[in-house]
C-alpha cells in the first residue's frame, strides 16, 4: 500500500481512499483545496498524507455545508494563519447550532399550534393582511409571497377585494412560518401544506420538523468528520514547518 505521509500516492490511490474519480481529485487540486502535487519526470503526480486528508476534509464538509464553502475553508486551511481558518470552521457550527436552535422552537411551536382548536370559529376572528402580518412578527409582502406560492390562501373580500385570513387560514401561516424559520424551502413546503390542509394531521409537521432534525444531526456529524481531517491537516503543516 502506498504511504501516506511520503508524496508516493497517485491520483487514482487519493481517488480510492476518498470515494472520489480521479478527475474529482484533479479539480480538487485545480481548485486549491488540495496543495500542488509533486510530480515525477514523466509528469505524473504524487500525493502525500497532507492531500489525503484535505481531501477527506472536504468530502465531510462538503456534506455538512455545502461544497462551495467546504472548498474555502478547506483552502483556508492552507493558506491563512490558523486562527483565521479555524474561525471559518467555528462560523460554521454556529451556523448549524443556530439551525439547531430555530428547529427546536418551530417543534414547540408545532406542539402549540396543534392544541389550537379550529372549528366553532366566527367570521369575526379573520384577520387582514397586516394584522396577521403583526401577529406573525414578517412583513405583509411576505404574506403575498405566501399566497403567491400556494402555501397559505386567504379569502378574498366579498366587497373590498382585500385579503382575509380564517382562523384555518392563519394557523396554516403559522405552520408555515415556523417551518420556513426552521430551515425549509418553498419547495418543499409547497408539496407539504397541501396535504396538511387536507388531513389537518398535526403528526406530519412533527413528522417534517423531525425529518428537519435527521439532516441537520447527519451536517453536524459531517462538520465532525471534517475537522478530525483537518486537525491532521494541521499537523503535517506544523511539521512540515519544523523540518
Amino acid at each position: 500500500m502506498p504511504g501516506l505521509k511520503s508524496g508516493d500516492m497517485r491520483t487514482a490511490d487519493v481517488a480510492r481512499r476518498v470515494g472520489y474519480s480521479v478527475q474529482q481529485v484533479r479539480n480538487l487540486e485545480r481548485d486549491g483545496v488540495l496543495p500542488p502535487a509533486t510530480r515525477t519526470a514523466t509528469g505524473y503526480r504524487l500525493y502525500g498524507e497532507v492531500h489525503l486528508q484535505s481531501a477527506l476534509a472536504y468530502r465531510a464538509l462538503a456534506a455538512g455545508v455545502g461544497p462551495i464553502e467546504a472548498k474555502r475553508i478547506v483552502r483556508a486551511f492552507h493558506q491563512f494563519p490558523t486562527s483565521q481558518a479555524l474561525a471559518l470552521l467555528d462560523a460554521a457550527h454556529a451556523r448549524l447550532d443556530a439551525e439547531r436552535a430555530k428547529l427546536r422552537q418551530a417543534q414547540e411551536a408545532a406542539h402549540a399550534i396543534s392544541r389550537e382548536p379550529i372549528e366553532d370559529v366566527r367570521a369575526s376572528d379573520s384577520m387582514s393582511v397586516s394584522e396577521l402580518a403583526a401577529a406573525l412578527g414578517v412583513r405583509p409582502s411576505t404574506l403575498r409571497h405566501w399566497h403567491a406560492e400556494a402555501l397559505v390562501i386567504p379569502d378574498r373580500d366579498a366587497v373590498r377585494g382585500t385579503r382575509r385570513y380564517t382562523p384555518t387560514q392563519v394557523r396554516d401561516a403559522r405552520i408555515v412560518h415556523q417551518l420556513r424559520k426552521a430551515g425549509y424551502r418553498i419547495t418543499p413546503l409547497r408539496a407539504l401544506m397541501p396535504e396538511l390542509r387536507r388531513t389537518r394531521r398535526s403528526e406530519d409537521v412533527v413528522s417534517a420538523l423531525a425529518a428537519r432534525d435527521v439532516n441537520i444531526t447527519a451536517r453536524s456529524k459531517a462538520l465532525l468528520d471534517g475537522a478530525t481531517a483537518l486537525s491532521a491537516v494541521l499537523s503535517i503543516h506544523r511539521q512540515t514547518t519544523r523540518s
